[in-house]
């Protein structure tokens, strides 16, 4: 039984208990939850429906509870039901219905987990967006994992997701980058304010190979040239590097296209239409103060160019054209002022910031070796790179390392750590169960065993403490992966993994699966391939969710 299937039983019980009582049937929730108590002595499962419904009902909680009780107690796989406290129901199942979940969860496969809590909400989701004059540096690339792993999460919750990529192909920072192109390519020193590093001469190379002529041509007409060659060669390299760590977007967003078709007047246009904007100093104005912004802010400057700020509204506007009801924003540390005018323009729209737009805030990301900060990248110069990660632990250690973590929470990633094959290295040892489940499987097939069809499994033979308590966890993984993607946070997966992997190896070493010798195998041994091929379906799920990979063999 999962716990979606108990809480259901819950609710039915509830249902039983108003008939009898003649109590208003519209009090009772269309849905209701058990959870695991912290001290397993208590149960299995707990339910608080009583104590939710009692007030409301005129009855008192303990009165409620000792009705619900009676009527879970009938129940099929309910073994008993105890009142703790003020009307709490502490649920106990028998081992026929606690090990039919290890049926469920093989049978269900990789569907094991999806839920639809956020079913109809069509959500853009926009990450990374680092400007195309570099490479991906480490803090993209934590976004690049967290942001993934966030949108595998919601789609598997049900909702519709539009990963995007918005890169900046205009503006100060092209020029620049189109500057120190140019001379690197004549052999001179980068611009004051320009930017350095192998990759620089790399693509002023390329460059130069394609149009052997650049370096003949006007200064102007020269940078030029390589603003447009050197944004296109520095974005393929940005969105290869992506493509190698696993992370590709739906829709790969331009700001030129912005400005070529006109949207910015479009953004304008609506914002008057509000009744926002205002003319001062021959510049234009959004009222942004009238909601919450500490000072408003110019859309176009008194000599008729448009600001950055103009760019985010029109693209916010885009956003919302195109049918997305929320736009989710991941930025860097050093966007918190950001928050306060980008929700200020979405009101501003006529649209509700509490709604409509939801803005994640990333800390910052360090690369230790030898208990020492990596500062920099041997090709990008200033800055640690996606390669540079990559290059140091892999694309499945990064991966999980990025996951892991609250992102507010600034992390440091220790090459000698994520590099270890022990199990203080926590994506080694969520990999080891991946493995280890697999190798029994195989191990199994070997000695001629596997695990019959559903109706010769025997899930009462399941009723060993340590069996009990992976049965447990395991049914905890849908909750788990909802309650993950309501609350952004892909972190709860991985710690939800290593759980499950220390629980696992306790069952393990406690029960064994397989026949020794010439013992014979039999139902039990049956029963505990399911419960092991269950532990894989989940670990393969929870790492799949995160990006990573479940393998069968280390």
């Amino acid at each position: 039984m999962t716990p979606a299937k108990l809480a259901e039983v819950v609710l039915a019980a509830a249902h039983a208990v108003f008939a009898q009582r003649g109590l208003d049937h519209t009090l009772l929730p269309e849905t209701t939850t058990v959870e695991r108590p912290r001290n397993p002595e208590h149960g299995d499962y707990a339910s608080t429906l009583a104590l939710q419904l009692a007030k409301r009902a005129g009855v008192p909680p303990r009165e409620l509870a000792a009705g619900l009780a009676e009527q879970l107690g009938r129940a099929p796989g309910v073994k008993s039901v105890e009142i703790a406290g003020p009307g709490f129901l502490n649920i106990r199942l028998d081992a026929a219905a606690a090990g039919q979940l290890a049926l469920a969860v093989v049978q269900a496969g990789p569907e094991y987990g999806r839920n639809d809590r956020l079913a109809g909400e069509r959500l853009n989701l926009e990450f990374v967006s680092a400007n195309p004059t570099g490479p991906v540096h480490i803090g993209g690339v934590r976004w690049a994992a967290v942001g993934d792993a966030l949108a595998r999460l919601l789609r598997f919750s049900g909702a519709e997701v539009g990963t995007e990529y918005y890169f900046n192909d205009a503006g100060s920072q092209i020029d620049r980058f189109a500057r120190s192109l140019l001379a690197a390519a004549r052999g001179e020193p980068a611009p004051e304010d320009g930017y350095g590093g192998q990759y620089i001469a790399e693509i002023a190379e390329q460059v130069r190979a394609g149009h052997p002529e650049v370096l003949d041509l006007a200064a102007e007409q020269a940078q030029e040239v390589f603003r447009v060659e050197g944004v296109q060669l520095m974005f393929a390299e940005i969105r290869s590097s992506l493509a190698e760590f696993g992370v590709h977007f739906d829709t790969y967003f331009n700001e030129k296209d912005l400005h070529e078709r006109g949207e910015l007047e479009l953004a304008l246009q609506r914002l008057r239409a509000q009744g926002h904007i205002y003319e001062a100093d021959g510049a234009t104005w959004l009222r942004t103060t009238d909601f919450g912004d500490d000072k408003d802010r110019v859309l176009r400057k008194s000599n008729g160019e448009w600001t950055y700020f103009a760019a985010d509204c029109a693209y916010y506007l885009d956003k919302r054209e195109r049918g997305f009801d929320r736009a989710v924003i991941m930025l860097g540390a050093d966007h918190h002022g950001y928050i306060g005018r980008m929700r200020a323009m979405v009101a501003c729209f006529g649209d509700d910031p509490n709604r409509n737009l939801e803005i994640l805030i990333g800390q910052l990301v360090n690369l230790v070796r030898e208990g020492q900060p990596v500062r920099m990248s041997k090709r990008a110069g200033t800055v640690v790179t996606l390669e540079d990660l990559v290059d140091a632990i892999g694309v499945d250690a990064a991966r999980y390392a990025l996951a892991r973590y609250s992102s507010d929470s600034p992390i440091d990633i220790d090459v000698e750590l994520w590099t270890s094959a022990k199990n203080e290295n926590p994506v080694y040892y969520v990999q080891y169960v991946a493995a280890r489940t697999a190798s029994v499987g195989r191990n199994a097939a070997e000695l001629g065993l596997d695990r019959g069809d559903a109706a010769a499994f025997r899930p009462e033979l399941l009723d060993h403490e340590k069996e009990h308590e992976l049965l447990k966890e395991l049914g905890e993984f849908p909750a788990t992966v909802a309650s993950a993607a309501e609350l952004r946070e892909p972190h709860r997966v991985a710690r939800y993994l290593e759980e499950l992997a220390k629980t696992y190896h306790r069952f393990y070493d406690s029960c064994r699966i397989l026949p020794r010798g010439d013992e014979e195998a039999g139902d039990l041994h049956r029963a505990r391939l399911w419960l092991n091929d269950a532990t894989r379906t989940v670990i393969a799920n929870g790492l799949g969710l995160l990006g990573v990979s479940a393998p069968e063999r280390m």
